[in-house]
């Protein structure tokens, strides 16, 4: 046994990743080169306007920029090394690197389900208490929802990296998925990991359950005080508020909840798959189009942007 265990720490593994050359695969390959690069260019986007526009340095803006920095990482920690692997037929991911993918995998997943909790918690407050909004949600406050996020995130990623890349590994190096995760690289352990596999349970549970307890606590109070209001308009602006924020967590929630609480017996390698895909690549390119084609400020920052650039032009 020590012979492979030796092994799995210089040789590393063997990702069997999602795609194999047919046509089909290449036109799915394809599509998800173009829906990683619109994450990639729509979240670089979306942090540049905010930091760029004054009009964008409120809260809501602040955490967007948080969870748009989540998504470029997230990507940037999955897509290339899949389409290197790909591309080059190599498949292959050192032990170090494997660590730090789940690592990092784990963490903005973490923190990214918290600060979308946390985000409704700020929607709240905006619509059932406006006048005091701005003292509710002072710099402070902002900055420790955000740090609180990373911080939960990061100690998740750090437990989860360590427990797994601490157990023996022996015999195949092949892990049934396109990126170390840890569920797929359980099953290579040479050692009985039913206790780490309810462990793991437990911490997504947690992990999901708590925000996702915010959010629903926050908008039953969003929703108390929208039937105490009388004006039309009113619940025109509250929903308007929401919608957005409604979308993500649906999208983000959906994901998550598919892919990390059905029960074992359900769990094909082929579905974790493809849940992954819309899980590492969709979501984030999804958010910044959630959050910018249906809200007026960024799209008049936007404008404001091309504005400036084409009269730079000019001169």
């Amino acid at each position: 046994m020590g012979r492979w265990v030796n092994q799995s720490y210089t040789d590393g593994f063997i990702l069997v990743g999602i795609f194999t050359h047919s046509q089909t695969d290449l036109v799915l390959f394809s599509a998800v080169m173009v829906v990683f690069t619109v994450a990639l260019c729509g979240n670089v986007l979306l942090i540049f306007l905010i930091y760029m526009d004054p009009q964008l340095h409120t809260p809501m803006y602040f955490f967007l920029s948080q969870l748009s920095l989540m998504d470029l990482m997230l990507v940037c920690n999955i897509v290339p090394k899949m389409a290197a692997n790909f591309l080059s037929g190599r498949k292959s991911i050192s032990f170090v690197g494997c660590g730090i993918q789940i690592g990092l995998f784990v963490c903005l997943v973490g923190s990214e389900g918290l600060l979308l909790g946390l985000m409704a918690y700020d929607r709240y407050v905006a619509i059932s208490h406006p006048l005091h909004y701005p003292i509710l949600m002072n710099q402070k406050v902002c900055l420790q929802i955000t740090g609180s996020s990373w911080a939960f995130g990061i100690i998740d990623g750090v437990i989860q990296m360590v427990a797994a890349m601490s157990l023996p590994y022996c015999g195949s190096r092949n892990v049934d998925h396109f990126f170390c995760e840890v569920k797929a690289l359980l099953k290579l352990a040479c050692v009985d990991t039913s206790l780490f596999d309810t462990l793991l349970f437990a911490c997504c549970v947690f992990m999901l359950l708590l925000p996702f307890s915010i959010i629903v606590a926050s908008y039953s109070c969003i929703l108390g005080t929208m039937l105490r209001m009388h004006s039309a308009q009113t619940w025109k602006k509250a929903l308007a508020t929401c919608s957005s924020h409604l979308t993500a967590v649906t999208v983000f929630y959906g994901a998550a909840m598919f892919m990390y609480l059905r029960p074992r017996r359900y769990r094909p390698p082929s579905h974790d798959k493809v849940a992954s895909i819309f899980y590492t690549v969709l979501t984030p390119m999804l958010n910044p189009l959630i959050y910018s084609l249906r809200n007026q400020e960024v799209m008049g920052a936007l404008r404001k942007v091309l504005n400036h650039c084409r009269i730079g032009s000019q001169h």
